[in-house]
């Protein structure tokens, strides 16, 4: 498992002259790397917090991310940190990652967020620290909204302030 290859939209090309031309070089030298040019132990540390995430192994996973590591940091699917861990149902991990800055909001490549994904799986803990953590409800295909109905989970549906079609009031 690696990091995804990145385009930078800070990278510029560097003024030409017709006379001496100068090859493209990037604006800020510490830009992120294509995973192609990353070290082997770079990867298998990724590799390792990913593990971590899916785990719920919060308290390492918090060593690395006070040291500095991307608290939105994807994976090849562009799965963050806080969607695995939401995903394998670890609230108080999830819960670490919001507090540390994580974006509750970022999408992996197939469209669908942290919330949702928790929704699927029924973990209402996850669901109510995401919700409580300011993910949004409407975000995604299918979004957490969409998938509560589709599941018939009501109680999401009401945590979220909407109102259930289909629901028997009593």
């Amino acid at each position: 498992m690696g990091l995804p290859a990145t385009s930078n939209p800070e990278l510029t090309e560097a003024p030409s002259s017709s006379v001496n031309p100068t090859p493209s070089a990037p604006v800020n030298p510490s830009a992120p790397k294509p995973v192609e040019s990353l070290p082997s132990a770079a990867l298998d540390l990724a590799s390792k917090l990913f593990d971590l995430a899916r785990a719920g192994d919060t308290s390492t996973l918090n060593t690395y991310i006070s040291a500095g590591i991307p608290k939105n940091l994807t994976n090849h699917a562009g799965d963050t940190l806080l969607m695995l861990s939401a995903y394998h149902g670890h609230a108080e991990t999830v819960s670490m990652l919001l507090a540390a800055g994580a974006d509750p909001n970022v999408m992996n490549d197939r469209g669908q967020s942290p919330l949702a994904g928790a929704v699927f799986k029924g973990y209402g803990e996850v669901v109510r620290v995401l919700v409580e953590g300011n993910a949004d409800k409407e975000l995604g295909t299918p979004n957490a909204v969409d998938c509560a109905r589709m599941f018939k989970r009501y109680g999401y549906l009401k945590l979220f302030g909407v109102e259930a079609e289909g629901e028997l009031s009593v």
